[in-house]
């Protein structure tokens, strides 16, 4: 008899958990308002209207986020992917290094857009998604990877696949091969933080459109290796250059991943945003008449490795800005509040100052915190002599009312006040274990040229 794999372990366990506890489904209902913010509030970003371009001629019966008409569920997935990832301000999970809602939502919503019986609640799909992506990327994922590699495209596949395939109802050796096959579709080079380019944008982009062909060609039969995980040139031979665990435990002690992913406050890169927040909190200390004379923080090591957070400048792009700790710090110290405007000062002089006033060390404490916690220490020393310390033990990430009172400013100012109100009701149905994701989504997809007349 053939052992089992890790990847035939792991549709095993999710093809066996069902239910979730309600915390868990109330955090994949903010995940998706998130998304859905950010996909709105970034649907006329230049990635997004290139996105958008590619769909145009093709028509479908599903919806791209802010816009008219429908498209193809490919189309739709990969625009929908864009818009979702294009303020840099989408969820995170931090010890997969990975964004996993901006390929697990895309693909439900274009599931749902062509398929009516749908055969799990689409919040049960998604945790289950978010399970797959954080343990396989626990393991995955190092310092060195991240480097290379962008951790969604790596991670994204796996946590689209697996949620899609639950949505359709697909069985367990379809499920595997889907998994398999979305498996050899891993990619995307983290090359951009150092040119500041877009090809960060695209990366979910890539994948969600990659899952639908996967999910798509393990219908129709074709079958992946079972071994694409800890086979000897599965995933983790050959981008881990480790060996893959003999055994993966889906919701261990009922504990769900989807629990450890936040909702990012401020509009940039996952690493910047306690560095931001502490740094805002010790400048608004300054005494008057006082000024900066110093400014150094201390963080963990994943903060300083991944490519462009450690970047001083100068800078040509908005990207590059978001990017880097030494501006996210500077800008708030600056303009006195951290907010998506601050990532357009890119040649603004006081910006330069500060970042030439900062120096930054690694704190073994929070190094050993990390990822449970991604905390930050700044100490600002003024012309005065004061010295002015403060602290924070994790990131303070955007609450549930926070992100749903961002989705409500953008999708009145999108949709229309009594679409953004429907919008917000089938949030809550589907969190109260609803299964109505089309009508979600054609929610989502009406344009704000079409709803001028109501809005007025």
């Amino acid at each position: 008899m053939t052992a089992k794999t890790v990847l035939t372990n792991l549709v095993d366990q999710a093809f066996e958990k069902n239910t979730f506890p309600e915390a868990a489904r109330d955090k994949a209902a903010t995940c998706l308002a998130d998304f859905l913010s950010c996909a709105l509030e970034a649907a006329d970003l230049p990635w997004s209207r290139q996105s958008f371009a590619l769909a145009a001629g093709r028509a479908g019966d599903c919806v791209i986020v802010g816009e008219a008409g429908g498209f193809t569920a490919e189309d739709a997935a990969f625009a929908n992917a864009v818009r979702g990832h294009g303020l840099v301000r989408e969820d995170m999970h931090a010890g997969s290094l990975s964004h996993m809602g901006v390929v697990i939502w895309p693909v439900l919503l274009s599931l749902a857009g062509e398929a009516a019986d749908l055969k799990t609640r689409p919040l049960d799909a998604a945790i289950a998604g978010y399970e797959i992506g954080g343990r396989i990327g626990r393991a995955l994922m190092t310092p060195e990877m991240a480097r290379l590699f962008r951790p969604t495209g790596l991670i994204g596949p796996l946590s689209g696949t697996l949620a899609g395939a639950l949505l359709l109802g697909l069985d367990r050796q379809t499920t595997v091969n889907a998994l398999a096959l979305a498996i050899n579709t891993a990619g995307g080079l983290n090359e951009w933080p150092h040119s500041g380019a877009d090809d960060m944008y695209f990366h979910p982009g890539f994948a969600s459109r990659n899952v639908l062909t996967a999910l798509r060609l393990a219908r129709l039969g074709a079958h992946g290796s079972a071994s694409a995980i800890d086979g000897v040139a599965g995933l983790f031979a050959a981008f881990g250059r480790q060996k893959a665990p003999r055994e993966f435990v889906l919701y261990p002690d009922g504990e769900c991943e989807i629990m450890a992913v936040f909702n990012k406050e401020v509009p940039a890169c996952n690493f910047a945003q306690s560095p931001c927040q502490v740094a805002l909190s010790a400048a608004q200390r300054v005494g008057a008449g006082d000024s900066i004379k110093a400014i150094h923080l201390s963080t963990y090591a994943a903060a300083l490795n991944y490519p462009g957070c450690a970047y001083r400048g100068p800078f040509e792009t908005p990207l590059q800005a978001k990017m880097s700790i030494y501006f996210g710090m500077a800008a708030a110290i600056a303009r006195g509040e951290i907010a998506e405007a601050n990532y357009a000062m890119l040649d603004d002089p006081r910006i330069a100052e500060l970042i030439g006033m900062t120096s930054v060390s690694i704190s073994d404490d929070l190094n050993r915190a990390f990822p449970a916690q991604q905390g930050a220490r700044v100490r600002i020393e003024t012309t005065a002599g004061a010295v002015i310390e403060e602290a924070l033990d994790d990131i303070r990430s955007a609450s549930p009312g926070l992100v749903r009172a961002r989705l409500a400013k953008v999708a009145k100012a999108r949709l229309g006040a009594g679409r953004a109100g429907d919008l917000d009701r089938a949030i809550d149905h589907l969190a109260d274990g609803g299964n109505d994701t089309a009508s979600l989504a054609a929610l989502a997809g009406l344009a704000a040229a079409e709803v001028g007349e109501r809005v007025s």
